[in-house]
């Protein structure tokens, strides 16, 4: 790493991706499972759900000859991995797995397992791409605003010190004034200022799983102009959301991952880092991964639907409703595995952790519009 000063999206590229010593890229590593537990690493009922919803697509789109499966942001393959194994024997017959992740295949994948470090071509993939807490790790730029409010580019080093510099412009400062809440307040030629009264969220509370935040209300809104207001630039991600739907010629795209709404952006950013199960600062030496919240809304295409993670997996059988008492008089082994799959499923629907994570579904063609569509009764 250089300790030359850059904005957070090329410093976070760097230690993340960097060919030899990226966080993610440096070869041995163990993986996102090492730093922080995703809903793949919970419990096998998250890909049982996912291969659920494989099998709706493969239904709507009429059971084709060859069914593909794109796991974006793969990890180790552990998703994938768990996919096959719930699948029945006829679906997984027809399915072509593809990982697709930046770091090296590891050792001993299901050899079925297409593994590869970019997108497929476009219009080249029938079936269900799914991407779980990929586009956290989509590098983004930081922004704060100045003692005038002005929204400027924090610039960083790889010690992680920052300073701030230029304002914002150019389509980074169109993206902040459409999907940032925004004041007029500022000179338009200098960047935006971002408006602290139309914010609510807070910075992202320790944990070792990514994404759960403390509750909002706590704090007060500052003057539109308060020194200090954290924005993180999301155009990127949606640029990196809308090349992977496009692989598709026909099916479904989703992705799951902690986000906010624009009615509800954090005051002060959400960018934060992981290392050994524990939140650490951000620093971008590669030592830690680096992530932040996805503004789901601004990634969504016009046929896309969000859900909360909890209504998508109810709709998909998990629900974690724990089993009759009686089942542990007449059969006691099977009530203790009911009672823990319950506490897993509870998990991972838990709506102030796992399940108030966004899903952004989007359509690909007619045939797998609507295939979540129960969860609107709750």
């Amino acid at each position: 790493m250089t300790n030359e000063w850059c904005g957070w999206r090329e410093a976070t590229e760097r230690a993340l991706y960097g060919p030899d010593d990226g966080f993610y890229t440096r070869p041995g590593g163990p993986g996102p499972a090492g730093h922080f537990r995703t809903s793949v690493h919970v419990s096998p009922l998250y890909a049982g759900a996912v291969a659920t919803l494989l099998c709706r697509v493969d239904t709507a789109l009429g059971r084709p000859d060859e069914l593909a499966l794109v796991d974006v942001g793969a990890g180790r393959g552990e998703l994938l991995t768990g996919v096959l194994a719930a699948l029945p024997d006829e679906v997984a017959a027809r399915l072509r797995p593809c990982a697709v992740e930046r770091a090296a295949r590891p050792p001993g994948l299901d050899a079925r397992i297409e593994w590869r470090g970019e997108l497929p071509a476009p219009g080249s993939v029938t079936g269900l791409l799914f991407a779980n807490e990929w586009l956290d790790n989509v590098p983004v730029d930081v922004v704060e605003t100045d003692a005038d409010g002005v929204a400027r580019r924090v610039l960083v080093r790889a010690d992680g010190t920052e300073r701030l510099g230029e304002p914002v412009d150019g389509a980074d400062a169109e993206w902040l004034s459409r999907w940032w809440a925004t004041s007029g307040a500022g000179d338009a030629a200098a960047g935006p200022a971002l408006d602290a009264d139309a914010a609510k969220g807070t910075a992202q509370d320790a944990g070792a799983t990514r994404g759960q935040a403390p509750d909002a209300d706590a704090l007060g809104a500052p003057a539109p102009t308060t020194p200090g207001l954290r924005a993180e630039i999301g155009r990127p991600r949606d640029e990196a959301w809308a090349e992977a739907v496009r692989t598709l010629r026909a099916g479904l795209a989703v992705t799951a991952d902690y986000a906010h709404e624009r009615g509800d952006r954090p005051l002060f950013g959400t960018l934060t880092g992981f290392r050994d199960g524990r939140e650490v600062a951000p620093v971008p030496d590669g030592s830690c991964d680096i992530t932040a919240h996805v503004a789901l809304d601004a990634c969504a295409g016009p046929s896309a639907r969000r859900l909360t993670q909890r209504a998508a997996l109810r709709a998909l059988g998990v629900d974690g409703r724990r089993p009759p008492l009686a089942l542990a008089v007449t059969d006691p082994s099977r009530y203790v595995r009911a009672l823990s799959g319950a506490g897993a499923a509870a998990e991972l629907t838990d709506p102030a952790g796992l399940g108030g994570f966004g899903w952004l579904l989007e359509p690909v063609g007619e045939a797998c519009a609507g295939l979540l569509r129960a969860v609107d009764a709750g």
